[in-house]
Parts: structure tokens; C-alpha cells; sequence
């Protein structure tokens, strides 16, 4: 089955309200109250013989996530129209990835984090070897990584440790120099997920 229509199958579900609650593994941690900010990310994954995923390592400067992997993504402006609009203008403007070259596929699973915003993964395919540059400003670096390596659920850990008093737990890979963690690996592993099922599930119709 073609990378285009297993993408399919796995986003074909609406994402899941309910799966948004447990999206940073936190125990014995209350979610913020009050109304969550929405937020959009574009997971970009590269058409080519073994496919990529598009990843950028945040400024060291910045006053969140100083350093971190990320997609590229950020809150909704007022003048985006949806989810979709906000990630595709926040990868341009981040990744110098234009709009026009990404085919969205589908949406994954909202993600609500500690820190008060709703994330929608957009999922899309976007040509191999674009000329992408960072923003100064927000990203240090572009990188991409085998999409087939954040498929194998050998490559995940699952870790647990102590913060603020209570148990954190959260996924990360860890790919060549750099470790991807927190809301980004939770996002692949859930894509990942949904991906494992929709094959088993073509693979038993194959089989009747």
C-alpha cells in the first residue's frame, strides 16, 4: 500500500476529544483550567523511496522549549480559517516551506498540554529536498529523520521521573545527536499507532 493511502487510512477517523486528555502521560498533575489555546502543527513527511519527516530544533534562546525538536506549528491567528491554514503559515514562515507544496493528508488526534494549549497535528506530504531555511529568530536547525525509524515501536522509551512533586512520564526517540521528547514524541507515537492499526486492519480484510 502506497505511503499516500496508509496515511489515509490511519487519519480517516475524526480525531478523538477524549484522546487529548492523556497526551503528556502526566500523574497526579491537573491539566490547566480555564480554555485551552489552539495550536497546530504540520508533521511533513517527504515523498521519496524511503520517506522522511521534517523535524527543527528550536532556538536556543527562546523562552520555552529553549532547544527543543518540534514541528513546526504555533498557536491560530486570528486570520487563519482553521487549524490546517495556521500550520501550513507557521511552516513557511518557520521552515520557509511553501503552503502550496504540501498535500495535506489528514488531521491526528488533538493533543492538550500542561501548559494551556490544544495542538491539532496536521499531516501532510511534501516534496524531498525543498530548499527549507530556518527563521532566525526561532529555529537552529532542520533536520529529518526515516520515517520508518519513528514507526518501529523499537525505537520509542517510554521514561517516568520525578517533577514537581509528582511522576512525569513521557516518550522520547533518540535519533544520531538529538533527542526527541515530550508533546513531539507523544504526537509520533500516536500517529504511529494509528498507522499500526489501520494496517492490521487491512492486512484481516486481505485474509477474509
Amino acid at each position: 500500500m502506497s505511503l499516500r493511502a496508509r496515511l489515509a487510512a490511519a487519519l480517516e477517523p475524526a480525531h478523538d476529544q477524549e484522546q487529548a486528555q492523556d497526551v503528556f502521560l502526566y500523574q497526579n498533575r491537573p491539566m490547566p483550567s480555564g480554555a485551552f489555546t489552539p495550536a497546530a502543527v504540520l508533521i511533513a513527511i517527504t515523498d521519496r523511496p524511503r520517506p522522511g519527516m521534517i523535524l527543527t530544533q528550536r532556538h536556543a534562546g527562546l523562552r520555552a522549549h529553549a532547544g527543543q525538536v518540534a514541528f513546526p506549528g504555533g498557536r491560530l491567528d486570528p486570520e487563519d480559517a482553521d487549524a490546517v491554514a495556521a500550520a501550513l503559515r507557521e511552516a513557511e514562515e518557520e521552515i520557509a516551506l511553501p503552503r502550496h507544496e504540501v498535500e495535506v493528508i489528514g488531521r491526528s488526534d488533538l493533543f492538550r498540554t500542561g501548559t494551556g494549549f490544544s495542538i491539532e497535528p496536521i499531516v501532510g506530504i511534501v516534496p524531498p529536498d525543498l530548499p527549507l531555511h530556518p527563521a532566525e529568530a526561532e529555529v537552529d536547525a532542520i533536520f529529518e529523520v526515516p520515517f520508518d525509524f519513528l514507526l518501529d515501536p523499537a525505537n520509542r522509551r517510554y521514561q517516568t521521573v520525578d517533577w514537581e512533586g509528582g511522576k512525569r512520564s513521557y516518550y522520547e526517540y533518540l535519533w544520531e545527536e538529538r533527542r526527541i521528547w515530550g508533546v513531539t514524541a507523544a504526537m509520533l507515537v500516536n500517529l504511529a499507532r494509528r498507522i499500526e492499526a489501520a494496517d492490521a486492519l487491512v492486512q484481516a480484510l486481505r485474509q477474509e
